[in-house]
Parts: structure tokens; sequence; C-alpha cells
């Protein structure tokens, strides 16, 4: 009786959803990404697009092969642009109304009437609008496998993880705009007031990914004034011993021995301390960036991490040598030898650092803290609509 409620329940919701064009009209959307992503091409010139050729150094069979050309290409804006941005703003278009509606004079009256509990009928409504966006993206997945079997030559089933990772994602967001659904009654109040929330947690996303830029460029400066340091203590040390060697004394300005070792060596190398000042500035910051990059970790704890939710499909489809292939090929170079003068930001090595920090944020934190988030919303949503008195 209750699985066939249920199912019932969810039936009509899906129905619902299927009825109104932004449905189609996403599905549509989705077909025409999928055409556009098989009309790209890679051979041993460049890109191709169509039959169009564009010539590039960078990208071609002789560097990049088809296969991690196609899934850069996903990678690069199938997730962060697609999925994560226009598809989401869609979805939540099409489902925003669902809390309102559901609410609404004449829809809960005959929902109530009915022997089903309040708790059960709003999360099956819930479950229906993630059914739905489930759906989309199962189509655009789909459709990506195939362009990538039929023109990169490889059959990547690890792609259907978008399916769960998305659904995941969207989750956090429709969360927040069932709640503010339940307590406004308004559907262009839940959608506008999710999307500033979601600009909120992108802007708390991108100001750790500052931080931590930072703060591994910072850490790679440490790293080298210290090679350095070493360098001018060896060339100290050497031209110490030629002294001794020939039986010469070192002498201050007023003409006494240097005995100590310390000042002995700063004597042969003025340099030398320049060095250590610029190594206690250099961790100094270090230090800094990285208290602040702690407090921007522990106020993403307790937000949904979109981002990071986002990052572990493309975690799972570029392994570390995929990303440093990329990452040397779009800088252009291999790191250099002198970096110390560089600002943190300007490093070229600094965004691999932070690219494996990322990827090395356990599943348990990414997915764990986010969910614990969204059941307290959800355990919200069901307290109100179990108690309001409509």
């Amino acid at each position: 009786m209750i699985i066939s409620q249920t199912l019932a329940m969810l039936i009509d919701a899906y129905r619902e959803l299927n009825a109104r064009k932004l449905f189609w009209i996403t599905m549509g959307l989705n077909v025409f990404v999928v055409v556009l992503y098989a009309s790209l091409g890679i051979n041993d010139k460049g890109v191709t697009f169509l039959h169009w050729q564009f010539e590039n150094d960078v990208f071609n069979t002789r560097f990049v092969s088809p296969e991690l050309f196609y899934k850069t290409q996903f990678v690069t804006w199938g997730i962060p642009v697609w999925l994560s941005w226009i598809a989401t703003i869609l979805a939540l278009v099409s489902t925003a109304g669902m809390a309102p509606d559901l609410i609404a004079a004449g829809a809960i009256e005959t929902m109530l009437s009915k022997p089903i509990g309040r708790v059960r009928l709003f999360l099956t409504k819930y479950t229906a609008g993630l059914l739905f966006v489930a759906l989309q993206v199962f189509i655009f997945s789909l459709g990506c496998v195939l362009v990538m079997w039929i023109r990169g030559g490889v059959l990547v089933p690890s792609l259907f993880l978008a399916v769960p990772i998305v659904l995941v994602f969207f989750s956090y967001l429709f969360a927040m705009c069932a709640l503010i659904g339940l307590v406004t009654r308004s559907t262009v109040a839940a959608l506008l007031l999710t999307i500033l929330f979601w600009f909120v947690v992108f802007l708390v996303n991108q100001a750790d990914d500052t931080l931590l830029l930072q703060r591994e460029g910072t850490a790679l400066r440490v790293e080298d004034l210290e090679t350095n340091l070493e360098q001018q203590r060896a060339l100290a040390q050497k031209r110490l011993q030629q002294l001794d060697e020939r039986g010469e004394t070192i002498r201050d300005t007023d003409d006494r021995e240097i005995t100590d070792p310390d000042q002995r060596m700063y004597a042969v190398n003025p340099a030398l301390r320049f060095s250590e000042t610029r190594l206690d500035d250099a961790r100094e910051s270090n230090e800094n960036w990285s208290d602040w990059s702690g407090r921007a970790t522990l106020i993403k704890t307790i937000l949904p991490k979109t981002q990071e939710t986002i990052a572990l499909l493309s975690r799972y489809m570029l392994n570390e040598n995929d990303i440093k292939t990329l990452l040397a090929q779009q800088t252009g170079a291999e790191p250099a030898d002198e970096q110390d003068e560089l600002p943190a930001l300007a490093d070229p090595r600094a965004p691999e650092r932070v690219e494996m920090v990322k990827r090395r944020r356990s599943v348990a934190w990414v997915l764990g803290t986010s969910l614990l988030y969204e059941g307290v919303l959800l355990g919200l949503c069901c307290l109100i609509f179990r108690r309001r008195d409509f």
C-alpha cells in the first residue's frame, strides 16, 4: 500500500514536470550540447570543429591523445560550464515551484485529504524533482559517452558518474530552494534566494582557491629560498676552507679577528644575511596565508561543497599524470630554477600544487559535510510542512 502510494505520487510529480515546456527545452539543449561536443575533433595539426581546422601547437595528436582531448573538453566546459551552471539553473527554474505549488490553495487540501503522511508526501515530491534532474544528466552523459567512443576511440563508462555526482550537487541547492519555497510560498523568491545563496557559496569557494594559491605560492618561495640559502652557505664554507688552507684570517673594520663561525660566514659571503632575511619574511608570509586558508576551509566545512562535489567527476576522469601533462602544455615550459622573484600568484608551479591539494581532499569530507547540511535543511522542511496549518 505504502509503496504503491509513493510510486503513484512519484509518477504524478513526474508528469507534472514533464508537462512543462521547460522540460523539453532542457532536453533539447542537452542534445544540442552533445552535438557541439561531437563536432570537435583533433589531428596532428590541431583542433577541428565541423570542417574548420584550427592549428594549435599544444592541442594536437603529437602531444595529446584523442582520448585525453575529449576527456579534457568534457572536464573543461562540460562539467564546470554546462552541468555546474547552465543545466543547474535550468533545473532550478523547472523545480523551484514544486514546494510553493504543493502548498497552494486547492492542491494541498486534495493531497492532505488522502491517507498519506505529510513527511512522506513532501519527501516524495522532493525525490521527484531530483529524478527529473537525473534524467536530464543521464541523457547528456549517454550522448557524451557515445561521442568519446565513436570520435575518441575509447569507451569511458566512468562518465556516468556524472549522474549521481551532479544529482548530489543539485540536491544541496534544491534543499535550500524547497525550504525557502515552504517559508515564502513564492516560486520567484525561492529561485532568486537560492541563486543568491549559491553565489555566496561560489564566492567562498573562490576565496578558498585564491588563498590556497597564495599559500602554495609562498610555500614554493620558501622552498626555493631554502635551497638558495643552502647554496649560499656551501659557497661560504668553501671560501672559509680556502682561507684556512692559506692560513689567512678574517678581520672586521676595527682590524679585529673574527672567530664566531656565523660571523665568519657573513664576512666571506655578505649575500648570506640577505638570503636569511628573505627566507624569514617568506616563512612569515606563508604562515599568514596558511592561517587565512585554514579559516576559509573551516567556513567551507559548514557549507555545501558545490565546487568540490562537481570536481569529483574530474578527479575520476583525469589522473595526476593527465593533469601534469595539461598544465605543462598550458604553461609552455618546465618550472624555472629561480622563482623567488615571482609573485605567489604568478608562479606557474602554484596552480599544479593547488590542484593536487584539492584532489587530496577526502570524499568523506566533501560529501559527508555537504549531505549533513542538506539533511538539516530537509529536517527543517519536514518540520515546517508537518506542523503548518494549511
